[in-house]
């Protein structure tokens, strides 16, 4: 296992902001659950709206289509995980400094495990969210790129940043399938450490006392 600094807390937002936020929940869990029950083809805004009591007005103040409670956000804002990079020490190895970076998204998936495990099972079932779920997970890489160019100080067309946010996104994709397969029994962190720790080795086959 990778060796991280805790991460400090983000500061508490402000009771309109948590209202807003606990809407946006509701609306996610229902969108999930109504899905989950009954297969995206099969399901309406209007009915994920009424389950939450707001109008379809109000969900579209919140998600451009029904599409998106269901993927989720991305884990990390583009320029949150530039500032978590940048603030890691020069001389931190570069899987350990983006172990650093995930730490408090890592820990978020955690606690919201049971949306997550809906979540999970909802994108399996429903192959019609995958253009989008592809959409946005290029977005989100390339941005990625971005982040680890500027951290390492190289091109965003080189090689370096851009084989590290693909098998970084691997690691982190072949955890989360890992912990929803096991109905979340073993901790997320605990996986997510153990994929990004055979990515430290530089890929070496385990030993035997290690398999």
């Amino acid at each position: 296992m990778i060796d991280v600094e805790p991460v400090p807390p983000r500061r508490e937002p402000g009771r309109r902001d948590r209202k807003k936020q606990q809407t946006r929940e509701a609306l996610i869990a229902a969108a999930l659950h109504l899905v989950d029950e009954r297969g995206l083809e099969r399901v309406t805004v209007e009915e994920i709206s009424a389950a939450v009591d707001v109008s379809p007005r109000t969900f579209f103040n919140y998600f451009a289509g029904k599409d998106d409670p269901l993927i989720g956000d991305p884990l990390v804002e583009p320029q949150e995980m530039r500032d978590r990079l940048a603030a890691v020490p020069a001389e931190t190895p570069i899987i350990a400094a983006l172990l650093l970076a995930l730490a408090p998204a890592i820990a978020q998936l955690q606690a919201d495990r049971e949306v997550w495990l809906i979540r999970m099972r909802v994108i399996e079932r429903n192959p019609a969210l995958l253009p989008t779920l592809m959409a946005r997970g290029a977005a989100a890489e390339r941005e990625f790129v971005a982040a680890l160019a500027e951290r390492t100080a190289t091109a965003p067309t080189s090689a370096f940043p851009q084989v590290v946010a693909a098998v970084t996104a691997a690691a982190l994709r072949v955890a989360m399938m890992r912990w929803c397969a096991a109905d979340g029994v073993r901790p997320l962190t605990e996986l997510v450490h153990e994929a990004f720790g055979v990515l430290a080795t530089g890929l070496a086959a385990p030993t035997n006392e290690e398999v």
